[in-house]
């Protein structure tokens, strides 16, 4: 198996924790400490508590290693068409977690790069667009190495964790990128980490100390070391919606726009008016025509037709049928974003 890409050499990390050693504790001589003693020590530490000295940096630096080389060969590389991600198996029978952008939608083929360089099928399953949370399938037969999901809502602001991904997309000769990190803050739609993230490794996983999924990699904000995560909890929460397919929800301001307004207290989609410029207009859409299908969906009323749009994406192309008069059209529309003039 090849090595992962450290972001922090063993120096960096001793250098990065020794500004939280308590300066004025008195040094104390060598005693060999027990395993026990150690675990409880660096769960304290781990937790947020500050080193108190080489010796804690040291076995901090052992039981990242460790960790490591425990979750590397449940980290794939994610490829659905030309993009590239990452994912996490989480099971023996191939559940692969991602982020809703890499999955892109659902029953969509995917190949999954294992640790070992081999090439996998899969597919994709439902998301939760509105926390950017996906789940595919690794559709090869066969059990796979996977580490445990955990629980994010227990999770403690300055507590250490490890993000584990393919920056730049699934490269053979340097494997995978380590980050070590802290959690910044916890919320129920986000993670927040000091964990670098750049293009590649979205969907990529966000493990605690003890090696349980507590996140997602998501999305780059601002500052580059200040990036936000997918909560674990929202995969235990859709998970069955997940597993049936099921697509719901956008990120704010990535809600998908058709620009048209319905008439009311009819039992059909007819539109009373289409707004100018819109994505409507510019496929062809009038004011007074029915729609009756729009992509895979059949349409019965003005509600249906808005939650026909919601299942799709901005700049999603959908084939529209259309009543006008006595006329059957077809008509095709490029779906806009909702910040978009």
């Amino acid at each position: 198996m090849r090595r992962p890409v450290w972001q922090l050499s063993a120096l960096v990390l001793v250098a990065l924790a020794l500004h939280t050693v308590r300066a004025t504790e008195p040094e104390t001589s060598p005693v060999s400490a027990s395993q026990d003693e150690i675990k409880i020590r660096l769960d304290k530490i781990f937790a947020g508590d500050a080193p108190s000295g080489v010796d804690d940096l040291k076995a901090m630096q052992n039981h990242v290693k460790e960790l490591t080389a425990k979750v590397l060969p449940c980290t794939v590389g994610v490829q659905i068409g030309q993009a590239w991600g990452s994912g996490v198996i989480v099971s023996k029978d191939g559940y692969v977690l991602t982020a809703a952008h890499v999955a892109g939608g659902p029953k969509r083929g995917a190949f999954f790069v294992l640790s070992d360089g081999r090439v996998v099928h899969g597919t994709t399953l439902g998301l939760n667009r509105g926390i950017d949370a996906g789940l595919m399938k690794i559709t090869d037969k066969g059990e796979y190495p996977f580490m445990e999901m955990g629980v994010s809502k227990e999770l403690k602001d300055g507590s250490w964790c490890l993000a584990v991904g393919h920056p730049g997309g699934y490269q053979k000769d340097r494997g995978l990128v380590v980050r070590l990190g802290r959690v910044l803050l916890t919320q129920t739609d986000a993670i927040t980490t000091d964990c670098t993230l750049v293009g590649g490794d979205s969907g990529g996983p966000l493990f605690d100390m003890h090696g349980k999924v507590i996140g997602i990699n998501s999305r780059i904000a601002g500052a580059i070391t200040a990036n936000l995560h997918v909560p674990i909890d929202a995969f235990h929460q859709g998970w069955d919606r997940m597993v049936k397919s099921d697509a719901w929800g956008h990120l704010p301001g990535q809600e998908p726009v058709l620009g048209v307004q319905g008439v009311k207290d009819v039992e059909f989609a007819k539109l009373s008016s289409v707004t100018k410029n819109s994505p409507a207009d510019k496929g062809g859409l009038k004011e007074g025509d029915v729609v009756t299908r729009f992509g895979e969906k059949e349409i019965t009323d003005f509600p249906s037709l808005k939650n026909a749009v919601l299942d799709h994406n901005p700049g999603d192309t959908v084939a529209v049928k259309v009543k006008r008069g006595e006329e059957q059209l077809d008509i095709t529309i490029i779906l806009g974003r909702r910040n978009d003039d």
